[in-house]
């Protein structure tokens, strides 16, 4: 029996009735933030005024101190952290109001608005930010904040005046490591680089875990007889080496086993910044030997040409800059061609000179990332799935797969959520309470250009 078949019609009603009065108190909670934003803004706006109106030598910086030691003080928290929030509610307030607005009547969330913010950050002229905010509090409206981020960061590009190669530049003077302490012996150890490399890099410690995690679970299924160890319950394959007829294999560490996807990431990617090699390199059957970093990259192909500035993408995620994408594409051993509709800019299809695979390709292509409404996680990560079920009669077709994450996916088959395809990959999900989501495919980067008119005879 899946979850809530079982419901009443009072508990189904009681549903909605919560998940209605959670929107108002969601939109309340949001339209309160922004008052707190624009009362932090006056606040450092005062702080301004009044170092303006003295001896001004520092800029106004010990205004604000005594400002945000005025606030902190009241709301008992911490000054850095009121003057930290006086910058950031400044920032909205002054270079975004028309987000601080939907804000404030509840058209959007702080998270909504955040993510915006951090995506039209660069843009320097007035009128392209209110030009690109305008264009985000639409798309926002329908949209999760997760998802908000990438559409923002692909419209931010087309307000830039100034070119991705020279933005990227700058940025990448600001390359930097970091380490934060965590309680119970733990530390954070950021990292702040190219979005390809680091890309590539979590690609290719996703890809070792899997291996690692795989070479587990076949070890633990192996019979008694091909174990190294005559306790069955306490002993796998180490992952120093992968093939059980050989005699140097050792036991391995039962706690392995018992190890997630990201506790694994995390280990080897230790191992290959202390020692230089994930454990496996040296094993016999170097299980991790041949692992590369790969990403998916889409460029314009006027771009790889010169005839336009449009930017790559990495993953559908953020932009690259024309020059690291020439790069990828010279060495790339095959790249998808993406065919677009030249008015509406929706996938038409996917093709490759050495094809293989063309439709999970083009599902990939057209979908990016999970259909299930809200969701972000890239459909290279989840599944392929029969909107109509394959074994109840459905057609394995691009009308009939969408790709969905592992969660979302059990959740279709789980639960009362109910998926509907309409065709060229717009899906309508029904909730459990009849409540309705249209989630379309995101429109991939394109650049269209049209011939000129011919003159009259």
């Amino acid at each position: 029996m899946t979850a809530l078949t079982n419901a009443s019609a009072e508990h189904i009603g009681s549903l909605r009735a919560v998940a209605e009065t959670l929107v108002e108190v969601e939109r309340t909670i949001g339209s309160l933030l922004a008052a707190r934003d624009g009362l932090l803004a006056v606040g450092s706006r005062l702080a301004i005024d009044i170092a303006r109106s003295g001896d001004d030598r520092d800029g106004g910086d010990m205004a604000t101190r005594a400002v945000a030691a005025e606030f902190g003080a009241a709301l008992r928290i911490s000054d850095r952290t009121v003057e930290r929030r006086m910058a950031d509610a400044d920032l909205v307030v002054t270079l975004f109001p028309r987000l601080w607005r939907a804000q404030g009547d509840g058209t959007l969330s702080a998270a909504h608005v955040r993510a915006i913010v951090d995506a039209g950050l660069h843009l320097r002229d007035d009128a392209d930010r209110d030009a690109f905010a305008r264009e985000m509090v639409e798309t926002a409206r329908t949209e999760s904040p997760n998802r908000v981020a990438r559409l923002a960061r692909r419209a931010a590009e087309r307000y830039q005046r100034r070119t991705i190669e020279e933005r990227h530049r700058e940025a990448r003077a600001e390359r930097a490591v970091w380490v934060k302490d965590r309680a119970d012996g733990m530390a954070e150890l950021g990292l702040l680089g190219p979005a390809v490399l680091v890309h590539g890099a979590f690609a290719r410690l996703t890809d070792m875990a899997k291996t690692v995690s795989d070479a587990t679970a076949v070890h633990d299924t192996a019979s008694p007889h091909d174990r190294t160890s005559p306790d069955s319950s306490d002993s796998s394959t180490s992952p120093d080496s992968t093939d059980s007829t050989d005699s140097s294999d050792t036991a391995r560490d039962p706690r392995d086993a018992a190890r997630t996807l990201a506790q694994t990431r995390c280990d080897l990617a230790l191992d290959l910044l202390l020692s230089g090699a994930p454990v496996g390199h040296d094993s016999p059957a170097r299980m991790l030997s041949e692992i590369r970093g790969t990403v998916s990259v889409t460029v314009p192909a006027l771009t790889l040409l010169g005839e336009s500035t449009a930017p790559a993408e990495i993953d559908g995620r953020a932009p690259i800059d024309a020059a690291t994408a020439k790069r990828l594409a010279g060495t790339a051993p095959g790249w998808d061609r993406v065919l677009t509709h030249p008015v509406t800019g929706a996938l038409l299809a996917v093709d490759r000179y050495r094809p293989s695979a063309e439709m999970k390709r083009h599902l990939l292509a057209r979908d990016q990332h999970c259909r299930f409404p809200t969701c972000g996680r890239p459909a290279r990560e989840g599944d392929l799935d029969h909107t109509h079920d394959h074994a109840l009669g459905g057609e394995t077709t691009v009308d009939n797969l969408a790709a969905l994450c592992r969660r979302h996916h059990s959740l279709k088959h789980h639960t009362p959520w109910h998926v509907e395809n309409l065709g060229d990959g717009v899906l309508v999900w029904t909730s459990p309470t009849g409540s309705t989501y249209v989630d379309a495919p995101p429109r991939p980067t394109t650049v269209t250009t049209r011939d000129p008119v011919p003159p009259p005879f």
